[in-house]
């Protein structure tokens, strides 16, 4: 069954959409913290590197560190583990664009008012009007920011996501049954080589996220592709021994069925005559 992502502006009701059109397919539904939740206990992340993923961090350029992009393959590890399993709606913040265009998914952004997101936002976290609308306006702007550092992705382009949904424009319940309704549209067009790419970007994410996890392959430029569980790993470090390591560190990945690692030849200098 198509997967769907919900990105959503805060105060804009996302998760309660998510919650909603779940119920409607009768799919999982996860949060947020949930995955945050699961990249802790599978990869071991401390609390401080949460911070970068925590949007009620200010300034979260003051948290940045080395290891936040490692950080960011896990938890990307994580979502498309999640998306691979099938039967799943996801709201956060912004993860529509993680969810690969293959087509059997849903990419949505949730959306709404600025002026009803600002009450959202006074009601659920007991602030005044005008704090609240201040928290709306700086929420808004770090988490662009994030993004834009961490993924290269501009969250307020709406040509990235496949629906943008006002929910203050119609019932909840109602633009949760269209969500669905879209949702099995899609089921009845996807076909194996769609979940056959979904899976190979899972199990590439997976892979990536193994070897920076791993502390003698963290730092190495690897570029990783999959294709039916067929891996290949290219970069100009994977000599002897390196590439025995990696190997062996890629076969204990779940879902990779063969792996080819080949090493780049590194750039010639540039000429200088004598």
């Amino acid at each position: 069954m198509a997967v769907i992502a919900i990105s959503q502006q805060l105060g804009s009701r996302g998760v309660e959409l998510g919650e909603q059109c779940a119920r409607a397919l009768g799919y999982r539904f996860i949060s947020g913290a949930e995955l945050v939740d699961e990249t802790v206990r599978r990869y071991g992340i401390s609390a401080e590197q949460l911070l970068v993923f925590d949007e009620r961090a200010p300034h979260f350029w003051e948290w940045f560190t080395t290891d936040t992009r490692n950080f960011v393959a896990y938890v990307r590890a994580v979502i498309l583990s999640e998306f691979a399993r099938d039967r799943v709606v996801i709201a956060w913040r912004s993860i529509a664009h993680v969810l690969p265009q293959c087509g059997c998914g849903l990419r949505v952004r949730a959306i709404a008012p600025f002026h009803e997101r600002a009450r959202q936002v006074a009601q659920h976290e007991h602030l005044a009007a005008p704090a609240a609308e201040r928290r709306v306006r700086d929420h808004d702007r770090e988490v662009r920011a994030r993004i834009q550092s961490l993924n290269g992705v501009d969250i307020d382009d709406n040509s990235i996501y496949d629906m943008v949904v006002n929910t203050f424009s119609q019932p909840l319940e109602a633009l949760a049954e269209g969500l669905a309704a879209t949702a099995r549209r899609i089921d009845e067009r996807a076909d194996a080589s769609s979940w056959r790419a979904m899976h190979d970007a899972a199990v590439a994410a997976q892979v990536r996220a193994a070897l920076v996890a791993h502390p003698k392959i963290r730092d190495a430029r690897i570029d990783v592709e999959c294709d039916a569980g067929c891996v290949r790993l290219s970069g100009a470090g994977l000599v002897p021994p390196w590439n025995e390591l990696v190997e062996s560190v890629v076969r204990e990945v779940d879902g990779v069925a063969s792996v080819e690692v080949r090493a780049e030849e590194p750039p010639l200098p540039p000429y200088r005559p004598a």
